[in-house]
């Protein structure tokens, strides 16, 4: 499936931009002065709109600006969000995982739920209303 594998590479790639940019930004936020909070807030928010942009773009090859798409971006988003606190909180407590297990299992969970919610829903292109036949 050489087009599967490349838009899997192309999500790699982006997945690490994303990831390195929020390394790279959380850091210098709190240098400038930021509060924690407010630090890791601001380095977030700028993560998941380059992730975004970069998906749209380079990944899935989508229009950037399409009001339904960024809504399921960020419905995915907080989805992701959910089931990581789920899973370091509630889950790990409850099954005694320790906190860098729950961390882990989050890191590698989320991109393949992230990949299969993109690819089937959020930059999924729409079908066809009517078939045609020749």
């Amino acid at each position: 499936m050489p087009i599967l594998d490349y838009k899997c590479a192309r999500f790699a790639i982006i997945g690490a931009v994303t990831a390195a940019s929020y390394v790279v930004m959380y850091p210098a936020f709190l240098a400038a002065g930021l509060p924690q909070v407010e630090a890791n807030a601001a380095a977030f928010f700028l993560a998941i709109v380059l992730q975004y942009i970069g998906h749209a773009l380079f990944t899935f090859e989508r229009r950037l600006v399409d009001r339904s798409q960024i809504t399921k971006f960020a419905i995915m988003t907080g989805c992701g969000f959910a089931m990581s606190a789920l899973v370091t909180g509630p889950f790990a407590q409850a099954t005694g995982l320790p906190a860098w297990a729950a961390a882990l299992a989050v890191a590698l969970y989320l991109p393949v739920q992230n990949f299969i919610l993109m690819t089937l829903w959020v930059f999924a292109l729409p079908h066809p209303t009517k078939e045609y036949t020749s």
